[in-house]
């Protein structure tokens, strides 16, 4: 399963709460960020900074080592289209693939970057020193361009809760 949506749309609660649902691992990829920062002095985060670049292929890899052993994965990212569907085409042929898609409106998102950025120092790895002002928070957040592989999707709003509900996302799933 493959959870995706903008910055700030619970993408990363939903998919733990998915994989507990379920009975399958999470691979996050900002997780996987964070743990590669440990071994990286003094990153700088940035549209495509170096962290994030040796991301991609370690997130990759570790979907792919799942999903040829036969694990069932929910796979969690901000999944854009053009820099994405490269990466998960190939996992087709490995996986039914099915696509959960977080929505929330660019308010709430931009108060939750926000609340994580003031309680959580491991966000630094992933957000510039200076955070974006709402007016500029809004226009990325309108511009997330969806990944669009060939595989059945799921909306789900998460300003409040999950809807639908976990039970139907789940089932969705399986």
């Amino acid at each position: 399963m493959v959870v995706s949506g903008p910055p700030g749309a619970g993408k990363t609660t939903l998919a733990h709460a998915l994989a507990a649902r379920i009975g399958c691992p999470a691979i996050c990829r900002d997780e996987i960020k964070e743990g590669m920062a440990h071994a990286t002095p003094d990153p700088a985060p940035g549209p495509r900074d170096e962290l994030s670049v040796r991301t991609l292929p370690v997130f990759f890899g570790v979907l792919d080592l799942l999903l040829r052993a036969g694990v069932t994965t929910v796979a969690e990212a901000a999944f854009q289209d053009r820099l994405w569907r490269p990466g998960l085409e190939p996992l087709r042929e490995l996986a039914r693939l099915r696509v959960v898609h977080c929505t929330v409106d660019a308010e709430v998102a931009a108060m939750r970057i926000r609340r994580r950025r003031e309680q959580d120092a491991r966000r630094a790895v992933h957000e510039a020193s200076d955070p974006l002002d709402a007016a500029q928070q809004a226009l990325l957040h309108d511009a997330f361009q969806r990944v669009a592989v060939d595989a059945p999707w799921l909306e789900v709003d998460t300003t409040d809760g999950y809807r639908p509900g976990l039970d139907e996302i789940a089932a969705f799933v399986r």
